[in-house]
Order: structure tokens, then C-alpha cells, then sequence
């Protein structure tokens, strides 16, 4: 199968203004879900091509998924972000849970958003987009597989995960099985939430390793939950994005770097993947780096603009 590969200059942004934005909310899984459109500046209301935003595991909707509808505005899209249902600001799980990283509940989120954001005035029905990074990624395939509502799919740096990569990730074998236990043990108890990120070494956190999400000036900010759930381990763990890669029907694009986390889900899910895919792999770029870092941004957000405004649905 060949390979498209592209360059991060193929597309230059033309607005210098900000975008503006405004809030909105929508409905899934029982729960209320708090979304942003936005949209570039001084957009008179006409349609515009739109993609949807989602983020990394445990964000919310202001870290790298507003960094990218941001720059996807001053391209010329619409850019819709949200929080999913237990996270951020929208509605609690049954039973007031939160924080629970769960691809199913995520993907039936991404679907609800595809579902209101055909309805808004500023949005192009006939060109809806979805834009996945690291861990939203599998979930963005799995939303917009089949979706007659989406005409193309990007990814930065994805991780996507099989079996094989989860043990290795993971512990091995034992390991996954010791998480899968607390995860059992959790849920059976209601739940139980300890920090997601903590300076490097802490103990009892999920990334015990500083950097962005525990930053201030990076991903610690005030709206951020800071929270995970270890009810969350089974669904995560036993979730295999990186197999089946035929499913997706969608043009696909995707941006990563071999300095970024588990580069080689994304290559066997290219391998198995049935059309061609547009390659952007930039230098010694890492996974943080790809959330925040203005110039690993904007060339990964060239290139989404660049894949996403191709002509035709193939």
C-alpha cells in the first residue's frame, strides 16, 4: 500500500486574529455534556467546514483539545471541543461517578457530538471532520467508523494499543492482571479516585512523572479534574484500537513522531488500514510536546488542515 507523506509547510494559515468561541451543551448517555464552538474571527455566520476536537485520557476540553480548535480556526474550520460525561464540566456518570477513563462511554460521547454538531447554524453538514489525539484517537475511529455524518479522520501522535502493546506497556501479563483486579475492586466499591498526575516518583498516582499534567503553565490548569478513577482499568486495558484498522471507512491523516509514545501502534494500525494513508512524522518531537509545544502544534495543524479541506470524499 503506498504512502502519502506530506511536509508541515503544505498549508499556512492566513487569519491573524484570535477565533471566538462560544459554549453550548448537548445530551449523551443520560448525562448533559459541555461543549465550545469555535469559529474564526469575524465569521459572518456562513457554514463552515467543521472538525471535532478530543483529547487525551483524563483531559479536558481546555488542554491540547482547545489548542487545536483554536488553530484549526484560524484555518478556517469550525472547532468544536467538549468534556465527556464524568469529566470537566459536563454531567456525572450513574450514581455521581466520575473521572472514569471508559472508550465505550467516550465513543458513544463523540457520536452524540457528531449528532448536535450537524444541527448548529455555523456548521457545513456535508463536512464534518474528526480530529483524535493520543488516547481519543481510537475512540475518534471508532465514532466516526461507518458515520455518514463524517467525511475525514485525522490523528497526532495516537496511541493506539493492541493486546501485545498493552502487556508490554503495562507490566506484561501479571501486571495487566493485578490492574484489571483493582479495577474490579473499585467499581464493586462505588469507585475510587486518586490524583492522575503527581511530580516524578509520587506514589498512589497514575503518572507519577511531572511534566504537562502536572505543569501549571502547561496542563495543570484550574479547570483541569486532575482525577482518575480506578474503575477505569479493565475498560482501558482490554480496549484494542490498534487491531481492526479496516473498520475505519474515513480518509485517514496522522501526525506523530517516533519520540511520542507507542509509534508502533500507529504503524500497524496504518498497516492494516485500507486506503492510504497522509503521513506526517516529525523529529524527536515527544507525546507532551505534541499537546502544547506552538511548533509541533502548528505543524501538525497545518497538515490536519491540509488533509481535511482535500477535495472529494476520497
Amino acid at each position: 500500500m503506498p504512502i502519502i507523506a506530506v511536509a508541515a509547510s503544505i498549508w499556512a494559515s492566513t487569519a491573524l486574529a484570535a477565533p471566538q468561541s462560544r459554549s453550548f451543551s448537548f445530551e449523551s448517555g443520560g448525562c448533559t455534556l459541555s461543549g465550545t464552538l469555535y469559529l474564526p474571527e469575524g465569521h459572518d455566520g456562513t457554514p463552515l467546514p467543521t472538525v471535532i476536537v478530543t483529547g487525551a485520557w483524563t483531559s479536558v476540553q481546555q488542554q491540547m483539545p482547545a489548542n487545536y480548535a483554536r488553530e484549526m480556526a484560524e484555518r478556517g474550520f469550525a472547532a468544536v471541543t467538549f468534556d465527556f460525561r464524568g469529566w470537566g464540566a459536563s454531567g456525572d456518570l450513574p450514581g455521581g461517578v466520575r473521572y472514569v477513563e471508559s472508550p465505550r462511554n467516550k465513543i458513544e460521547d463523540i457520536r452524540a457530538a457528531i449528532e448536535h454538531v450537524a444541527t448548529l447554524p455555523e456548521v457545513d453538514v456535508a463536512d464534518i471532520n474528526g480530529l483524535g489525539i493520543c488516547a481519543s484517537a481510537g475512540y475518534m475511529v471508532d465514532a466516526t467508523a461507518g458515520n455518514t455524518l463524517v467525511r475525514r479522520v485525522a490523528l497526532v501522535a495516537p496511541w493506539l494499543h493492541d493486546a501485545e502493546i498493552v502487556e508490554a506497556t503495562y507490566g506484561g501479563a501479571a501486571g495487566v492482571a493485578e490492574l484489571i483486579e483493582v479495577s474490579r475492586q473499585a467499581e464493586a466499591a462505588g469507585g475510587e479516585v486518586i490524583p492522575a498526575a503527581g511530580p516524578e516518583g509520587a506514589e498512589g498516582v497514575l503518572m507519577p512523572i511531572g511534566g504537562y499534567y502536572y505543569d501549571p503553565a502547561r496542563g495543570a490548569i484550574p479547570e483541569y479534574d486532575n482525577q482518575w478513577n480506578n474503575a477505569g482499568w479493565e475498560g482501558w486495558l482490554t480496549y484494542a484500537p490498534a487491531e481492526n484498522p479496516a473498520r475505519l471507512d474515513k480518509p485517514l491523516a496522522i501526525v506523530h513522531s517516533d519520540a511520542a509514545a507507542i509509534p508502533q501502534g500507529a504503524r500497524r494500525f496504518i498497516a492494516g488500514y485500507a486506503r492510504d494513508v497522509t503521513q506526517l512524522w516529525l523529529p524527536d518531537v515527544t507525546q507532551f510536546e505534541f499537546y502544547d509545544d506552538p511548533a509541533a502544534v502548528e505543524a501538525a495543524a497545518d497538515m490536519v488542515a491540509q488533509h481535511l479541506s482535500a477535495a472529494g470524499m476520497n
